[in-house]
């Protein structure tokens, strides 16, 4: 099976910054795209950035110019660099992909287990 396992997260003061780490194993046949949620308490979990294979990235608005998204393909292993970070970036960071674990099947979702990031002074 798949696994998704996030590292990097921690506590940052504002205009800090952290970079988290994503390392996908198991047996995949093709990702389609990786990416990054965030989930503060009380709320939705949104989309913060995510990167297809073409290497294309979206970003919300509110980190663009902050955070980059980037992937080693070879490693299958994702990145988050968060520059500049806010207070209103606290929350636990989810990763997300999509893939197919054979050629015969479709694509599935998955998710890592999230590793927290709080910025505050």
């Amino acid at each position: 099976q798949v696994q998704l396992v996030e590292s990097g997260g921690g506590l940052v003061q504002p205009g800090g910054s952290l970079r988290l780490s994503c390392a996908a194993s198991g047996s995949i046949f093709s990702i389609t795209s990786m990416g990054w949620y965030r989930q503060a308490p009380g709320k939705q979990r949104d989309l913060v950035a995510v990167m297809t294979t073409d290497g294309s990235a979206t970003y919300r608005d509110s980190v663009k110019g902050r955070f980059a998204i980037s992937r080693d393909n070879a490693k299958n292993i994702l990145y988050l660099q968060m520059n500049n970070l806010k207070p209103e970036d606290t929350a636990e960071y989810y990763c997300n992909a999509i893939l197919q674990l054979m050629a015969t099947v479709p694509q599935s979702v998955f998710w890592g287990q999230g590793t927290q990031v709080t910025v505050s002074s």
